[in-house]
């Protein structure tokens, strides 16, 4: 007699890999980068309008639109992680600032303003320099492109993220409450101690890139950490 054997169902993960391959789409992905502009850009203006949170609210909101507006002209990439759960923390993590800024509250200043804008633009002028070095190979999803080990990339392995926590930490400074604390701490939580390692555990399959990881020792800032 013949028997029929269970077969373990595969539609959730067949679902997930549909899914990312529906992501994948550069006209998706570029239309998704360029919708999410408008509300940072109208939250953004705003605030520095209406609560006054100057150069640090500029550089924090200006280093987030560089990074999303100029992923319409990225390179391809030549593999990229099927993990759902990465799409999803690189969704988060990218996306985390332009969700939560209408959350954020006016707050107080903590610190004379100059030095919130001196910590502001020093992050600022890091990730234009890193994103200057990577030319077309950016990408928030871990995905491996062309190694870039020049410009930033040669002190650090994280400028970008580096400069978004400068960026955030002044304008805590600048405008501080317990609310915006946890809610800045937590963008900076998915850039710093998670997506950062995330993208390093994809990575280094490749030779080369863990030949860069032996090079460059430091993450985020160089010679330190």
């Amino acid at each position: 007699m013949a028997t029929h054997q269970a077969v373990a169902p595969t539609t959730a993960p067949n679902l997930s890999f549909s899914l990312i391959r529906v992501l994948s789409l550069p006209w998706l992905d570029r239309t998704i980068a360029a919708i999410a502009c408008v509300p940072l850009v109208y939250q953004a203006w705003y605030r520095y309008e209406h609560w006054h949170h100057g150069f640090p609210l500029i550089a924090a909101a200006g280093g987030v639109l560089i990074l999303v507006a100029t992923m319409i002209v990225r390179r391809p990439p030549k593999r990229v992680t099927p993990n759902p759960w990465y799409w999803l923390l690189a969704f988060v993590a990218t996306y985390w600032s332009i969700l939560v800024l209408a959350f954020l509250q006016q707050g107080y200043p903590l610190v004379a303003n100059w030095i919130t804008d001196t910590i502001a633009g020093v992050g600022l002028l890091i990730i234009i320099w890193a994103r200057l070095s990577l030319g077309r190979n950016i990408g928030f999803v871990p995905a491996q492109r062309e190694l870039v080990n020049r410009g930033a990339y040669a002190f650090m392995r994280h400028p970008v993220y580096t400069g978004g926590l400068l960026t955030s930490l002044a304008f805590a400074l600048r405008a501080y409450s317990l609310q915006n604390a946890l809610l800045l701490g937590l963008g900076v939580f998915w850039f710093i101690p998670v997506k950062s390692l995330v993208e390093e555990d994809f990575l280094r399959a490749d030779p080369h890139y863990a030949a860069y990881m032996n090079k460059v020792r430091a993450r985020w800032i160089p010679y330190l950490l």
